[in-house]
């Protein structure tokens, strides 16, 4: 497993050059952060001053190695918009959509799955059909059609939930969570459902047709032929041999969530890191949009290394195949 993580851990970082090389080039060709940072009446004095403390006349590779070096510690100069630290400000914002990611991601894990391997078994039945349906509905309809429509029913004509906010927060000093607070959970509910029925239609697309490839196995013929119950041949034999490509794409999922959840956010006005996205767009705030940037390379980069733990703690074959160069069978 340490070779495993030891390869990954080698092409992350050529992953996150090149990323900051893209991250970088916004930074540097995206408009004049100068002119961004000082008021209009500014002297000349005043913006020779800002350009040589911001290093603007240093060579271009220099520049990229001050980026690079400035990324990994997590600096990314002063927001234009809100003359903050930029971590600062994408700190506050974390919170918020690590939250509705979790919130979702569990939904997704937890109703995709099962409905996954009950359409697999009862393949045949009406209820199944239903839920193959409903799956189709969940693919196709995109995630601001789910939320607007979510807001018309249960917050303009039942009022049941609030359509907009994330409610009312506790502030424990390193992180504030609105899922100590009546408000807080009642603003989960819908942008969670929301950004949830995607994933839940794929996930149990994906667990049905993986199931019912492993169930013709002569493996599973086997195990029926032992007399082994049903629950533990569809979950401990089938459903564990069919979690290999699910563990894959649902880590991309997730990483798609936290990345893309500007969609849902802006619906739902949620003050998470993709709202914040599209503000930084909207008024050029460009070192928020290269952190941003970092911020989500890295993250899918982690998920990637999980996932791949995740297969060798599901098929120890892999770490096999790993420390033999990828040519074992």
């Amino acid at each position: 497993m340490l070779l495993l993580i030891i390869k990954r851990m080698a092409n992350a970082i050529f992953v996150i050059l090149a990323v900051s090389l893209l991250a970088f080039t916004i930074f540097k060709f995206l408009g004049d952060p100068v002119q961004l940072m000082l008021n209009p009446q500014a002297t000349q004095q005043e913006r020779d001053q800002l350009t040589e403390r911001l290093g603007l006349n240093d060579p271009v590779p220099v520049q990229f190695a001050k980026f690079v070096f400035n990324a990994a510690r997590g600096e990314f100069g002063m927001s234009y918009r809100n003359q903050m630290p930029v971590m600062e400000v994408i700190a506050e914002r974390f919170p918020a959509t690590f939250e509705l990611v979790l919130v979702s991601s569990i939904l997704a894990l937890l109703i995709g799955l099962p409905l996954g391997v009950f359409a697999a078994i009862r393949g045949g039945t009406v209820m199944a059909r239903v839920f193959h349906l409903i799956s189709m509905i969940g693919v196709s309809v995109p995630a601001f059609v789910i939320g607007i429509l979510l807001i018309l029913v249960f917050s303009i004509e039942l009022k049941w939930l609030p359509a907009f906010g994330r409610g009312k927060v506790v502030d424990l000093g390193f992180w504030t969570t609105g899922f100590l607070t009546p408000s807080g959970r009642a603003a989960l509910v819908m942008p969670s459902i929301s950004l949830a029925l995607f994933q839940i239609s794929f996930i149990m697309r994906l667990v049905t047709a993986e199931m019912l490839e492993v169930l013709r196995t002569d493996f599973i013929r086997f195990a029926k032929a032992r007399g082994l119950k049903a629950r533990a041949i569809y979950f401990r034999h089938g459903l564990r041999n069919c979690m290999m490509p699910v563990v894959t794409m649902t880590g991309m999922l997730i990483g798609d969530l936290i990345a893309f959840t500007l969609v849902t956010e802006i619906v739902f006005q949620w003050p998470g890191m993709g709202f914040l996205f599209v503000q930084s767009v909207q008024y050029v705030d460009i070192p928020v949009m290269a952190a941003y940037l970092m911020i989500v390379c890295c993250i899918f980069i982690t998920i990637n290394l999980i996932v791949d733990l995740i297969y060798v703690v599901v098929d120890p074959r892999v770490d096999q195949l790993v420390r033999g160069g990828g040519n074992g069978h």
